[in-house]
């Protein structure tokens, strides 16, 4: 009883749960959504698996986030360092635009270079993430104190050593909560990608509206919402254990 109770309370528990329900309980749910809507002759999005579908969008989401970090992290390191101060407002800059500029449009620009499929949306959910993994790097590095630096450098660590024994482990919950930040935009943002041929739960959705079908709109649209709770609970345990480490850094 204790174990089921400790079950319900954990948000990512939970949401691992209802996630799994979903994905591989949607066809179970077919009499529900043709009780719900009854004018339509197909209720449910039969043309690909959720399964399939959901592991697709946790791919391109992963592999956009993961090149947001690599290159936003490697940037934002880079303009705190004596060598690259000087470039600090032409990131600011750069960053900017890739946030403020819409994804639908780098798609558009994208395509007639690269063809349909997930290159596209990969450079525009990448360029999407840059911003909040970019100011969070800078902001958690510049956050360090400087006598931390002087007792470092004191110790007879160098450069190097300085900034992943001390200046890295001690920004790493601002630095998270960027990347957070980023995977959890680019996980909704990943839906727009199946508007140029890439295999994501954005399919059942645009599907949907095209063809008038609210049925194929909802069952796209709650596993992305579920994933997006999974994801933000899952950062969430992360930032904590994050925490109660860089405590024991200090």
């Amino acid at each position: 009883m204790s174990r089921l109770r400790s079950l319900l309370t954990d948000p990512l528990a939970l949401g691992l749960l209802v996630l799994a329900a979903l994905v591989l309980g949607m066809p179970a749910l077919k009499p529900l959504f043709a009780a719900a809507f009854p004018a339509l002759d197909r209720p449910l999005y039969e043309a690909d698996g959720f399964l399939a579908l959901t592991l697709d969008h946790l791919a391109l989401t992963g592999g956009a986030s993961l090149l947001a970090v690599l290159l936003g992290g490697a940037a934002g390191i880079a303009v705190t360092r004596p060598f690259g101060r000087e470039f600090r407002g032409v990131l600011d800059a750069v960053a900017a635009m890739g946030q403020t500029f819409p994804p639908v449009a780098v798609l558009a620009v994208s395509v007639p270079v690269l063809g349909f499929g997930p290159a596209p949306a990969l450079i525009a959910l990448t360029l999407y993430g840059l911003l909040p993994i970019v100011e969070n790097t800078v902001a958690g590095l510049e956050s360090v104190p400087e006598p931390v630096r002087e007792a470092a450098r004191g110790m007879g660590m160098g450069p190097g050593a300085l900034l992943w024994r001390v200046e890295l482990p001690l920004a790493a919950p601002v630095i998270l909560a960027g990347v957070r930040t980023a995977a959890v935009v680019n996980l909704g943002t990943a839906a727009i990608a199946s508007t140029v041929g890439a295999k994501t739960l954005g399919l059942p959705i645009i599907v949907g509206l095209n063809g008038s079908n609210p049925a194929y709109v909802i069952q796209g649209a709650v596993i992305v919402a579920a994933l997006a709770v999974v994801l933000d609970a899952g950062f969430d345990r992360l930032a904590a254990r994050l925490t109660r480490w860089r405590s024991g850094v200090v």
